[in-house]
């Protein structure tokens, strides 16, 4: 009856936990949509809000931090137990990240509100973080469900954000070759194209935890890795 008891106990501890990870998610969802529509209508106010919304981001990631560690210390989760625990913490630290790329292109939206738009560069980036955006629901989604297929699928569309950040780089070389006024414009779109796909990087990172804590073991291929410019880095 005691072992049910902890059970039990544990349960709901992790259960409460997985709530600030869906309510933390949901944020970085509105996040990474907002940070780009800003940039697209050049809304600096949207922007700002944007910006002041990390601090929700952090002081969530900070107070699952504490409840995961209180839970460790309490429950002295083991096996799958334990590994599903530890997921959590590796999940809301790629939820940060996230959240932080996403104040960064607020914070170019007003750098670059004076400015017109680049042949479109504006829309390119907002479909880029737009697949940025449903690939995180997924792998919230697979997180919840414990859905490792799900996740692995997460997985493997990331290339397709690494392919739409490869055609939006050379565009903007071309701009700039073409016309050198347009280099300070073009450097703070190819930063906020590098934010994006870093963002589809994280989200991989997080369906790669599902994944693990489902089946107990990482993935096993090697994720494809499309993004050209990293090839030099």
């Amino acid at each position: 009856m005691s072992e049910q008891h902890i059970a039990s106990a544990f349960d709901r501890d992790l259960e409460a936990i997985q709530a600030h990870i869906m309510k933390m998610g949901g944020l970085v969802e509105a996040a990474i949509m907002n940070s780009a529509r800003s940039l697209e209508t050049r809304d600096e106010e949207l922007a700002q809000q944007v910006r002041q919304g990390d601090k929700a981001i952090d002081a969530l990631e900070e107070l699952i931090n504490e409840e995961t560690a209180r839970l460790i210390a309490l429950r002295a989760p083991t096996a799958s137990d334990l590994r599903l625990v530890l997921s959590v913490l590796k999940v809301s630290a790629n939820l940060e990240r996230i959240g932080d790329y996403s104040k960064n292109i607020a914070k170019r939206t007003t750098v670059l509100a004076s400015g017109g738009d680049i042949n479109g560069s504006a829309a390119a980036l907002r479909r880029m973080a737009r697949e940025v955006e449903r690939m995180l629901r997924d792998a919230l989604d697979a997180y919840i469900q414990r859905d490792a297929e799900l996740a692995a699928e997460v997985i493997d569309r990331d290339e397709e954000v690494d392919q739409m950040y490869n055609g939006l780089f050379r565009e903007l070389l071309t701009f700039m070759a073409e016309d050198p006024r347009n280099i300070s414009s073009c450097m703070h779109l190819h930063f906020i194209a590098k934010n994006i796909e870093r963002m589809g990087d994280h989200v991989t990172a997080i369906a790669e935890q599902v994944v693990y804590f489902v089946t107990g073991e990482r993935p096993t291929e090697a994720r494809p890795k499309a993004d050209i410019t990293s090839q030099s880095a």
